[in-house]
């Protein structure tokens, strides 16, 4: 746990790529000093970002706070030989309950980032404090402390000392349960202002000593956006409003058929268990619990860690507990007690407001409750006068069995005024903690372990759900992370989920997909351990995406080109040539395609299963169609393939190609060709044979599709000197094959960039066959004069193969990985969004949805950026409306979008003459 002094910060991490996790919920007060966060369960760590901050180097990046940053970590610089803590800037009043950062006036240039050295640490500072310590910079506003704080270079070495030598201090801190602030203490280490301070706190020397010697650095970001946590209000604030399109209301939960429960469709229910008889209000949140028949929880509250038993409540005509609208109920385990406590309040409660100036209690004034139940003061706060006398420090929650603590929670909640007399006595009799006590007394360890083993038994239930009545639909490999947790039997129930995979898949083979059936089934062995055969099941995982595939283009992928058979193809027709030799020549020329939106969706087996969408664009490379190829018929027998790399190759025995193909053979492409057009299984090819000669006047790994529009090339030259169907759809169908036959995997949307000309909207339509429609946009001549003098096509140098990235994407899709299922979707509606755009001659728009798609893209894979990239775009975004990387990414070339003809004249100067940038900015148009 991530401990920050005084403000108790324990937050979790932000997606850096924009869109918004919601951290865990904090059962907290509006207390202006900080939230009271009574549950601690992971904290969601997003690699990436850090990765991305950190350039693939080691270091600590930590982000605390009661606020969740939105950012694109791709854009952030962070120092690399020293601390460094993120800042932006605030208006004074937000300030005022928030930390601030003062720096030296003067800004420095670290490793090749703009920052200023942290002179002081100020902690919710007024106007005057901030004057006194020149914190207000030139626009009036201050540098807020986000929170987010790193460690690099020396920095980190010392920090890495520190711990391999910090046990002592450890166990010094826990014998004297001493607390060392992570937000303050360590930091002020690496402030030289702070170190008189911190030499007053406990180990405040030894971290003097230590990381004193290293300075830290404000690095201020202006685009960082956030959401404050502070209170439960706050909380169900941002689940019910602007955030609310972006909140999973169900996750990990079991909850009961809407006919024996009443549970609002606004509510927000997370790792728990609801059984029938339940009443769950409008917007309220549930978390970690388990909730029985005899309870009703009204709209807005909050709930979590509860785990009440319904043994002990009886029926729900004995007793039924009752939280009313706008409160918080939650329980956790003491130290040093077998029993749990359950605490309770109102939503707005300030339980440091004194209970005679505005202290409240369930929404009632303090003073009110107690007169009403009959509590004297004496009851809750010792007889010393200096003490403050309020809800924080009011020793109210009694220790008892559970049914003694629900009961009296509803009489102290004034739901229950019967048998008062007996009521108090029972309290007062009770050993009873206070929120200060229970603060500082929460057993962590049990809490964890708790919530860890019931999440565990979820979703062992959810996994046994999905397999004996669903299609397995569900992420097997996360619910059995989930599973893994329980202590003892979370390996025992993967391994039983493992033994009835065999029976699940005999009995839906009919309408599950096999390739997903053999994912769970590697997934499954992962969970048990079974690393090896895991990966010998692989290779049936990609076999039945290739043999899917092969169907769904109506193709016998099984009969024609594994086995080889020799029996007349009868899907393309090929025409049988007379056995004397007849010269024939045919020579097929192709563009390259850029695509702007889409992609990912035309990739087998999304585009099998569900449809897919991809905006692209064929154009010509400094003047001349770059892909090609040259087939003729000689007299000499066998086929002979020549590429533009020099490699030669004379196949005497057409009939022996056979799959699969060396990873490294330089004409499997060819070979493929020649499988899937059925041309070595022709009776010509005894009495002519073939010469094959390919280029490609493109940069290896450019992302441009050459690889498929190559095949594409070969196969229409093939169908086309044995008069085959070349029709554009037909050859982009069986490509879609051969790239399976290949090993490489892949789409639609590279043959069809290059096949098809001009700008086109292609969409996919799952089914056997699997439909394409390819819809050109009749672009106009100021529209395509404009797009040829905005959009710059550069290569960036950088190469990086796509199949790599695509197993890595596929796998994930296979496992029905959510996050990658609703990027997917969203670049779809993304690509309707940019046909719109284009067809209403609006470019800037389909720069930001370019934009839009790279960060998707990021999602979909951390690694297809790098920091060359990241630098590229960064230095064009002052010239530029939008930028991506075509294809899969990870280099190759790029596409940026600039603002206007001049803007991207001035870019491309300044591109081609940057020493840091050796790239090459090609002349390029439409091929119409």
């Amino acid at each position: 746990m991530l401990h920050a002094g005084g403000d108790s910060k324990r937050v979790p991490w932000a997606n850096p790529m924009g869109k918004v996790f919601l951290p865990l919920p904090y059962l907290a007060a509006d207390d202006p000093d900080g939230p009271v966060p009574l549950l601690f369960d992971h904290i969601l760590a997003i690699a990436s970002c850090a990765r991305q901050a950190f350039r693939d180097e080691g270091g600590l990046f930590i982000m605390t706070g009661d606020v969740l940053p939105c950012f694109d970590a791709f854009k952030m610089r962070l120092p690399e030989d020293a601390a460094s803590i993120v800042t932006v800037p605030i208006t004074l009043d937000i300030a005022s309950n928030h930390g601030v950062i003062v720096t030296s006036k003067s800004e420095s240039r670290a490793e090749g980032c703009i920052v200023s050295l942290v002179n002081d640490l100020l902690q919710k500072p007024t106007v005057e404090e901030l004057v006194k310590k020149d914190a207000i910079l030139h626009d009036g506003r201050t540098l807020l402390d986000t929170g987010i704080i790193s460690a690099r270079g020396r920095a980190w070495l010392d920090l890495v000392a520190l711990g391999c030598s910090c046990q002592p201090m450890i166990s010094e801190l826990l014998g004297n349960k001493k607390e060392m602030s992570l937000y303050e203490d360590l930091v002020a280490a690496w402030v030289p202002s702070r170190h008189d301070w911190l030499r007053t706190r406990p180990m405040g020397e030894l971290l003097v000593n230590s990381l004193g010697s290293q300075k830290m650095y404000s690095y201020c970001t202006y685009d960082l956006q956030f959401l404050h946590f502070g209170t439960s209000s706050e909380i169900l604030d941002h689940l019910s409003g602007d955030a609310s399109r972006i909140v999973g209301r169900r996750h990990l939960c079991s909850i009961p058929a809407t006919t024996v429960s009443d549970i609002a469709a606004s509510s927000v229910i997370l790792s728990s268990e609801i059984s029938p008889g339940v009443s769950i209000g409008e917007d309220s949140l549930i978390y970690d619990s388990t909730v029985s028949g005899a309870v009703q929880i009204g709209s807005q509250s909050i709930v979590v860690g509860i785990h009440i038993p319904s043994e002990d409540l009886g029926t729900p005509e004995s007793f039924r507990f009752m939280l009313p609208d706008r409160h918080c109920l939650w329980e956790v385990p003491l130290v040093g007690h077998k029993e749990r406590v359950i605490v309770y309040c109102g939503l707005h409660d300030n339980p440091k407001n004194l209970i005679h100036k505005d202290g409240t209690f369930c929404g009632t004034p303090l003073e009110k409750v107690l007169f009403n139940l009959g509590i004297e003061e004496i009851d809750l706060w010792n007889s010393c006068a200096t003490q403050d006398r309020c809800l924080w420090n009011a020793k109210l929650f009694p220790i008892l069995t559970y049914s003694e603590m629900l009961k009296l929670a509803s009489w102290l909640m004034g739901l229950d005024d019967s048998g008062n007399k007996e009521k108090i006595t029972v309290w007062r009799s009770s050993q009873r903690v206070s929120l200060e006590e229970l603060h500082g007394s929460i057993n962590f360890p049990e809490m964890c372990s708790g919530s860890s083993n019931h999440q565990a038994d979820l979703a062992a239930g959810i996994a046994k759900a999905c397999m004996n009545y669903g299609m397995l639909g569900r992420n097997l490999s996360q619910l059995c992370h989930e599973i893994l947790q329980k202590e003892s039997l979370g390996l025992d129930i993967c391994k039983n989920f493992l033994d009835q995979c065999p029976k699940f898949q005999e009995q839906n083979s009919k309408i599950l997909p096999k390739s997903r059936a053999y994912q769970v089934e590697v997934d499954l062995l992962r969970a048990c351990g079974a690393e090896a055969k895991a990966i010998d099941l692989e290779h049936k995982v990609w076999g039945a995406v290739a043999e899917e595939t092969a169907s769904a283009v109506r193709y016998g992928f099984k009969e024609h080109l594994l086995e080889s058979s020799g029996k007349p193809h009868t899907e393309n027709h090929i025409s049988h040539l007379d056995r004397v030799f007849q010269p024939r020549r045919t020579k097929v020329e192709l563009p390259v395609r850029v695509d702007f939106v889409g992609g990912w969706s035309d990739t087998p087996p999304w585009s099998l299963e569900r449809a897919g969408c991809v905006l692209n664009m064929a154009i010509t490379l400094e003047g001349s169609l770059p892909i090609g190829t040259i087939i003729e018929t000689t007299n000499l027998a066998g086929i002979s393939i020549q590429d533009d790399a020099g490699n030669e190759l004379h196949i005497e025995d057409p009939i022996s190609i056979k799959t699969p193909f060396e990873i490294n053979d330089p004409f499997r492409l060819v070979k493929s060709a020649l499988l899937v057009t059925g041309i070595v299984e022709e009776n010509f090819i005894k009495s002519t044979g073939l010469a094959i000669k390919t280029w490609a006047n493109v940069p290896r790994g450019s992302g441009l599709g050459t690889s498929s529009i190559l095949a594409a090339a070969v196969v229409k030259g093939l169908l086309q000197i044995s008069n085959g169907d070349e029709s554009s759809e037909n050859v982009a169908r069986l490509v879609l094959v051969l790239e399976q036959l290949m090993g490489t995997g892949g789409g639609w949307q590279d043959q069809i960039g290059g096949l098809y000309p001009g700008i086109k909207f292609t969409s996919s339509f799952p089914g056997i066959p699997l439909r394409l429609q390819v819809v050109p946009l009749l672009a106009s001549p100021q529209l395509i004069s404009e797009l040829e003098q905005r959009l710059l096509v550069v290569f960036t140098g950088q190469v990086r193969l796509a199949h790599q990235v695509l197993h890595k994407v596929v796998t994930r899709y296979l496992q029905r990985d959510n996050l990658l299922i609703s990027s997917i979707k969203r670049l779809t509606e993304l690509a309707k969004s940019g046909r719109e755009a284009l067809m209403n001659c609006e470019v800037d728009e389909l720069g930001e949805i370019m934009s839009e798609a790279w960060r998707l893209h990021q999602e979909l894979d951390p690694y297809c950026s790098n920091e060359f990239v990241d630098k590229l775009f960064s230095f064009s975004q002052p010239y530029s409306s939008g930028f991506k990387l075509v294809g899969a990414g990870g280099g190759g070339f790029s596409l940026i979008l600039a603002k206007d003809a001049e803007k991207a004249k001035d870019l491309r100067q300044r591109l081609e003459q940057h020493l840091e940038f050796d790239v090459k900015v090609y002349n390029w148009s439409i091929s119409i």
